[in-house]
């Protein structure tokens, strides 16, 4: 009777507690937890109300009133989705539609074609710097790269492959490498190298022995982290020995609340520590460290042969009888017909990007055979250490440089777990 009567209270309870009713497809849940329907994105928005009669009335509108604006319309802009309308992030859709728009308009006569051009890396500039400037998270470079890519594609198998002058392997040569970019892209977007907090670890408070490690690099006082002090005092996460001038150190996180290995920082537009950081790349919306640094050099790489040659067999199409390099300088008739203007502007919007991509890739290049990331050449830089070579275009900082082919030996190792000798075991 005792057990019977136990059971009817939690029944009970279960049925007195309130059934969320299901979204529909077109229904949300907003910022403020209110049920929302996606009919009603115009409705009850005082301060976008404001901000059109300031407008209208030729006032200005406060910089807050802008954020606001920009909130309250990126948490309405959804689809409809089974379960209830998703979100859709505001800055994906500014290259869908500027894109197409820029390269037509520019296909239309030389001069605009020169002004539209030069003004796409200047906005694409002055938009990085904005976003960079505030450490917000941004996909427009991200959907702008893969829409690019899509959409010069597209224009190849509208425009260049209907005139005969590329064959299947061509074409199938050009579409495998597509989808090699593609592939090297997911790779890269995975998981950089985050460093989570552990599990139950204590937050050290004071600044006492516990946070930072003692002289050598060692600390007795490591709490739940000191298990694996003797693994990174033999090698460290990018592989270098503890014995090595390029001794392993250790340091606090206070924002992430953990001991961070060598090499390791703090992303502020991640909000997480990355192992052997190299920078965060707006391309892939992702940092760039131990666990993807290959994947990102193998995706550039990819880019840049699959650019080459499209570009190749594009202007092979519409400039015959010319070597690549007059044809892309001199092309005459070219804009006579519209078909043959909007290849031409798009192997020109394609030159751009792939010299742009070439530099990073040298730069990366660079790096890898002195054994640097950019985060440590940016430091470098302002510390005013290390030596600088051809104009600055190389900084080796001596820290972590084994030489050349021992550098690329460690890349190429980087993610694979370190060996241990079976010693270890012993000690």
């Amino acid at each position: 009777m005792t057990h019977k009567g136990g059971v009817k209270p939690g029944k009970k309870n279960k049925a007195e507690e309130p059934e969320l009713e299901p979204l529909c497809c077109c229904e949300y849940i907003d910022r403020n937890g209110e049920k929302n329907h996606v009919a009603a994105c115009l409705c009850d928005c005082q301060d976008l109300d404001d901000g059109c009669d300031r407008w209208i009335t030729c006032k200005s509108v406060q910089p807050e009133t802008c954020e606001r604006i920009m909130d309250t319309v990126s948490d309405r802009l959804r689809i409809p989705w089974l379960r209830g309308a998703k979100k859709v992030n505001v800055s994906i859709i500014p290259p869908l539609i500027l894109l197409p728009v820029f390269l037509r308009v520019a296909s239309w006569h030389f001069l605009l074609g020169v002004v539209v051009l030069t003004s796409l890396p200047v906005l694409a500039l002055w938009y990085y710097y904005l976003t960079h400037r505030r450490k917000e998270q941004t996909l427009f470079f991200l959907s702008l790269g893969l829409f690019s890519l899509g959409y010069m594609y597209y224009v190849f198998l509208q425009e260049v492959v209907p005139r005969g002058r590329v064959g299947p392997t061509r074409l199938a040569l050009l579409t495998c490498g597509l989808f090699l970019i593609l592939f090297a892209l997911c790779r890269a977007k995975k998981n950089p190298g985050y460093l989570r907090s552990p599990a139950g670890s204590e937050r050290p408070g004071s600044g006492g022995p516990a946070e930072r490690p003692g002289p050598g690099g060692q600390d007795k006082a490591r709490g739940p982290l000191s298990s694996r002090a003797p693994r990174e005092e033999i090698r460290g996460p990018s592989g270098v020995p503890a014995g090595s001038p390029a001794k392993v150190k250790e340091d606090w996180c206070a924002k992430c609340q953990l001991v961070r290995p060598a090499r390791a920082w703090h992303c502020r537009i991640c909000g997480i520590c990355v192992r052997r950081m190299d920078h965060h790349c707006v391309w892939i919306n992702s940092c760039v460290g131990e666990s993807n640094h290959q994947a990102f050099i193998l995706a550039l790489s990819v880019f840049l042969l699959t650019s080459v040659y499209g570009i190749t067999l594009t202007l092979d199409t519409i400039c015959r009888d010319r070597s690549v390099f007059t044809a892309l300088f001199y092309c005459p008739g070219v804009y006579a017909d519209y078909s043959s203007a909007l290849a031409f502007t798009c192997v020109w919007y394609s030159v751009i990007v792939t010299a742009g991509m070439a530099y990073i890739f040298l730069i990366q290049l660079i790096n890898i055979s002195y054994n640097v990331t950019e985060r440590e050449v940016q430091q470098a830089l302002r510390q005013k250490t290390g030596r600088r070579l051809l104009c600055g275009l190389i900084v080796d900082t001596g820290q972590y440089n084994r030489g050349f082919l021992r550098n690329w030996h460690q890349f190429s190792t980087l993610g694979a777990p370190p060996f241990h000798h079976p010693a270890e075991d012993i000690v």
